[in-house]
């Protein structure tokens, strides 16, 4: 009896596969990423790539600037507005009103949610990424850094 148990026990072990990783869960879990990705046709890369190019700071957001559509491109106006990002070197993108930008941003920059800043074309990152370099206070050294800031005389026109 006791030499069937332990054999029994010897082979179920052998039949089971070792615990996995998370990540090689999650691998084997997800479909694979040919299924996943569609290719960005031509005429789309280019015209993300023009908006991109369109002025220093650009922001692919749900709404506007003015009636922002969720919280978290509400998030990213909001931070941006507290740094101090000067408006004539910012452009923003509604992706709500166009499905192909919608897919297309994601799809251009390899991140899968939306807002998505960019800062003289390079992807800094979603609203996550944003929020944290806010408040490490890199942000604020890149904004100027890079002269994106309101300057003292600009403020006193306005």
């Amino acid at each position: 009896m006791f030499a069937r148990t332990a054999a029994s026990n010897l082979l179920r072990q052998v039949a089971r596969p070792p615990p996995l990783a998370a990540s090689t869960l999650r691998a084997r879990l997800a479909p694979p990423m040919l299924f996943q990705t569609r290719l960005l046709s031509d005429q789309t890369r280019s015209a993300i790539g023009k908006a991109v190019a369109s002025a220093p700071v650009v922001l692919f957001m749900k709404g506007t600037p003015e009636m922002p559509q969720c919280g978290f491109s509400r998030g990213v106006i909001q931070i941006l507005g507290l740094q101090g990002v000067n408006p004539q070197k910012f452009a923003a993108f509604n992706v709500l009103e166009d499905p192909e930008l919608r897919q297309g941003i994601k799809e251009f920059s390899d991140w899968p949610t939306i807002p998505q800043l960019y800062v003289q074309q390079e992807f800094i990152g979603g609203a996550d990424i944003v929020q944290s370099l806010f408040k490490s206070g890199e942000l604020a050294k890149m904004f100027e850094d890079k002269g994106l800031l309101v300057s003292g005389e600009e403020e006193q026109q306005k």
